[in-house]
């Protein structure tokens, strides 16, 4: 399933975008030494790809379980009213909830995450939103997340690197004011140096690698990693959503092995009765190449298989609420 990418990246350009999505804290230095160039070269190259609009972001994965949190999605068919579901997105994008959207074309008409302190408070989000927008919405869908498996960006360089895992048992983990400031900015901003982040929050960087170091040991920071656009690298991004026949603990780890050996997977995301895999390629030919292994690999695990291609989405500015 090779694939040819729109901007024209080199080898180098590919190293450097990989390794910093398994940490994009990593130092200029030690990241010189891992693609065999100078310092120099290498912080040249990443101001380039940020200000050719590859690279859009350096992210710290925060893992809401851990601050008392729960992950739901819900999955939306629309009435095609042009101006309603602007004013849906607007919606969401606005609700101190929801952290991810995305406009789809396939199964569903939008896909979006949420978080909420309990099943209540998730089922009082939904019926505003149904009260809100009944007039467009035709179907709808809500699912509480149980696991989620983050993968590297393997398609950069067809490296095999393992997973990050989020979700999992609900903790309260108890953080004070400056802990929480030094959370907003490096969610934002997580290439920062911590005599930059001490700056930003008022506070010593002797203070800020206390801090990081706590909240990555309680696994409320669970990886520090890119956001890329993936439209200027001529990719496309599935959502393929299967609902389980049957799923035991062997299947769970044969399925993030494969997940694991797979270059394209982005996600493994898991409910109580589905499966979602976040996969991005190259094209149509690639997404199918894919599904077709995937059934022949797990027939008995399959019960139904559907899509959903990605056409626009967005991280909202919902995580930072987590941090108030």
């Amino acid at each position: 399933m090779e694939k040819t990418l729109g901007y024209n990246l080199d080898k180098i350009d590919r190293k450097i975008l990989f390794e910093l999505d398994k940490n994009c804290r990593v130092s200029s230095t030690k990241l010189a030494r891992l693609v065999n160039k100078s310092r120099q070269t290498v912080e040249y190259r990443i101001n380039n790809l940020v200000k050719n609009g590859i690279i859009t972001g350096f992210k710290a994965s925060v893992n809401p379980h851990k601050l008392g949190k729960k992950l739901y999605k819900i999955y939306l068919n629309l009435k095609n009213i042009k101006q309603k579901k602007v004013e849906l997105f607007e919606f969401l994008r606005r609700s101190n909830q929801v952290y991810w959207i995305g406009e789809c074309s396939g199964m569903w008409d939008m896909i979006f995450g949420i978080f909420a302190e309990d099943n209540i408070d998730f089922w009082n989000f939904k019926n505003r939103l149904i009260s809100n927008f009944r007039d467009i919405i035709l179907e709808e869908k809500g699912d509480e997340i149980v696991e989620v498996n983050q993968f590297p960006k393997m398609y950069f360089t067809g490296e095999q690197s393992d997973s990050t895992t989020f979700g999992g048992k609900v903790i309260t983990n108890i953080l004070d004011k400056k802990d929480m400031e030094i959370l907003s900015v490096i969610s934002r901003e997580a290439r920062s140096n911590v005599v930059e982040i001490a700056e930003k929050t008022n506070t010593t960087p002797s203070i800020v690698m206390t801090s990081l170091k706590k909240m990555e040991e309680k696994k409320i920071i669970i990886q520090y990693r890119l956001e890329v656009d993936i439209d200027k690298l001529g990719l496309e991004n599935y959502k393929i959503l299967i609902e389980l026949n049957k799923f035991s603990h062997s299947d769970a780890l044969r399925l993030i092995g494969f997940c694991s050996r797979h270059k394209e997977v982005q996600y493994l995301i898991r409910d109580m009765w589905n499966i979602e895999i976040e996969i991005v390629v190259g094209n149509s030919q690639d997404y199918y190449a894919f599904v077709e292994e995937l059934k022949t690999q797990f027939p008995n695990v399959i019960k139904t298989l559907n899509n959903a291609l990605i056409i626009r989405d967005e991280w909202t500015t919902g995580f930072e609420n987590l941090f108030k």
